[in-house]
C-alpha cells in the first residue's frame, strides 16, 4: 500500500498529464462496460417451470407475487440459514453474514428508484420469516425480504449447497466446481414477466466477484488512494454488520 513518504509527488502539470491519460483508459473502460451490459441483456432468456412459494410478512407469495405489479424482478440471494448455521459459517443463527449486511445495506435506500424503472428488488433466504423480521427491524431496513425456507429455490438458482456436497467438497457454485465448506452463498438472479402470457422467465443470475459492482461503498474504497485493503483470497473479512463496529457500539450504549 502506497503512503504518502513513498508515493510520488509531481508538480500539478504532471499530474494532470498522467490523470488525463488515465481519463482515456476509464473511458474505454466505460465503453467496453456498456458493450458488455449489452451483452448481459441479450443473453436468451429460460422459461421458470417450477412453482415457488416464499413466506413473508404479508403471507405466503409466489415468484410471480414478488414482482409486485412489475415486469423486472432482482432477488438478492442473502446467506442466512439459522439450520446449517455454525461457529464456522459466516452468517449465524439470528444474523445474515456481515458481507450479505454490507450488500443489502446498500440497496435498501435504492429500491424506490428502482421502483421507478419498473423492477422490484427483494431480497431471499432460508431462514424463517421470524428470524428475517427481527434482524430487519435491527438494521432499520424496508426492503421486502422473503423466506425460502426448505423449498428449491435457492438451490435452483446456485447458492445452496447440500449435505453430500459439503462432505465430499463436489459442489458447484458461479458455473463451476468448488470446495467452499459453507451451506449458502452469495448470488443474485433476475427475473423478467410477460404479464399477458403469465410467464417468468430467468435472465441472469451472478455470483461471487460478480456481485462487485453491485455495492456501490467497494467503488467508493476503489477511488481513494488505500483502496480496499484487502488481502488476496480474505475479501471482506473487515466488513462487520452496521451495528457492531466498535464505535458504533460504544456510541448505542450512550
Amino acid at each position: 500500500m502506497n503512503t504518502i513518504t513513498n508515493h510520488r509527488i509531481v508538480s500539478h502539470d504532471e499530474w494532470l498529464a498522467e490523470r488525463k491519460a488515465l481519463l482515456a483508459k476509464e473511458k474505454e473502460f466505460n465503453r467496453l462496460r456498456d458493450e458488455l451490459s449489452a451483452q448481459r441483456r441479450d443473453l436468451p432468456w429460460e422459461r421458470v417451470t417450477k412453482k415457488y412459494v416464499f413466506a413473508g410478512p404479508r403471507g405466503a407469495e409466489t415468484l410471480e407475487q414478488l414482482f409486485d405489479g412489475r415486469s423486472q424482478l432482482v432477488v438478492y440471494h442473502a446467506m442466512f440459514d439459522p439450520k446449517t448455521a455454525t461457529d464456522k459459517t459466516p452468517y449465524t443463527k439470528d444474523a445474515p453474514c456481515s458481507s450479505c449486511s454490507f450488500w443489502m445495506d446498500n440497496f435498501e435506500r435504492v429500491v424506490v428508484h428502482l421502483a421507478h424503472r419498473d423492477v422490484t428488488l427483494v431480497a431471499a433466504s432460508r431462514a424463517p420469516v421470524e428470524k428475517l423480521e427481527a434482524y430487519r427491524k435491527r438494521m432499520g431496513w424496508t426492503f421486502h425480504w422473503v423466506s425460502v425456507g426448505d423449498g428449491d429455490f435457492n438451490r435452483d438458482y446456485g447458492v445452496t449447497l447440500t449435505a453430500e456436497e459439503l462432505a465430499s467438497g463436489q459442489g458447484e457454485y458461479n458455473y463451476g466446481p468448488t470446495k467452499y465448506p459453507i451451506a449458502e452463498l452469495p448470488g443474485i438472479s433476475v427475473f423478467t414477466r410477460d404479464a399477458g402470457a403469465d410467464q417468468v422467465l430467468h435472465t441472469y443470475s451472478t455470483y461471487s466477484r460478480g456481485l462487485d459492482m453491485l455495492n456501490v461503498g467497494y467503488h467508493y474504497l476503489d477511488i481513494v488512494p488505500k483502496g480496499r485493503g484487502e488481502e488476496p483470497k480474505r475479501g471482506g473479512r473487515w466488513v462487520k454488520r452496521r451495528d457492531e463496529y466498535e464505535d458504533v457500539k460504544a456510541t448505542s450504549c450512550h
